[in-house]
C-alpha cells in the first residue's frame, strides 16, 4: 500500500444486477481473505459501459485519499482525466498518479458509517450517484472516515 492507499484488497464478484438505468450495475462482492472474521462485503454501482464485471471475476479495489503516490493532498480541483498520462493532458503532466495502475477510477463522498455486528462496521459512499456499500471489520475499515476518496479497481 503506498501512503494515499487507506484500504486495498482482492474481490471476487458474487452477483451483477443491471436494475433499472441504462449503462449501470450493481455488483456484489466478498473480500478473498482468508479468515471469515476479517471478510469484507461490496456492493457498488459502476458504469457498465466503461468497465464491464461478470460474476465470478477477480477484481482489486482500492480506497485512496488522493492520487499522489507520495499522499500528499490534490494540489487543486482537477479531475483524475487531468492527470492521466494518456490524452491531451499528458503533454501538460507528466506527473505518475494511482491512477495509472487501474483501469477504473471514481472521485466521491463517503456521507455515513453505521454499526454493524459485532466487530463489523458499515460505511457508504456516493460517486456522483454511483453508491457503494462497504461492511467489513472495524479495524480495516476505520481509515474510511474521510469526507473524500478515490475508488480504483482494476481486473
Amino acid at each position: 500500500m503506498s501512503d494515499s492507499t487507506l484500504f486495498e484488497s482482492t474481490f471476487q464478484i458474487n452477483s451483477v444486477n443491471p436494475g433499472r438505468y441504462d449503462r449501470v450495475v450493481r455488483i456484489s462482492a466478498t473480500s478473498l481473505e482468508s479468515d471469515s472474521t476479517s471478510s469484507i462485503t461490496l456492493t457498488l454501482d459502476i458504469n457498465s459501459e466503461l468497465y464491464q464485471l461478470t460474476v465470478g471475476e477477480k477484481v482489486d479495489v482500492c480506497l485512496a485519499s488522493t492520487l499522489n503516490l507520495d499522499g500528499s493532498k490534490d494540489s487543486d480541483q482537477r479531475g483524475f482525466r487531468d492527470v492521466s498520462r494518456s490524452g491531451p493532458a499528458a503533454s501538460l503532466d507528466t506527473t505518475q498518479t494511482l491512477a495509472d495502475s487501474f483501469d477504473y477510477v471514481m472521485f466521491g463522498k463517503v456521507y455515513r458509517f453505521d454499526e454493524g455486528e459485532g466487530e463489523n462496521i458499515k460505511m457508504y459512499a456516493s460517486f456522483g450517484g454511483l453508491l457503494l456499500f462497504i461492511e467489513g471489520p472495524y479495524k480495516r475499515l476505520t481509515p474510511l472516515r474521510i469526507d473524500y476518496l478515490y475508488l480504483l479497481m482494476k481486473k
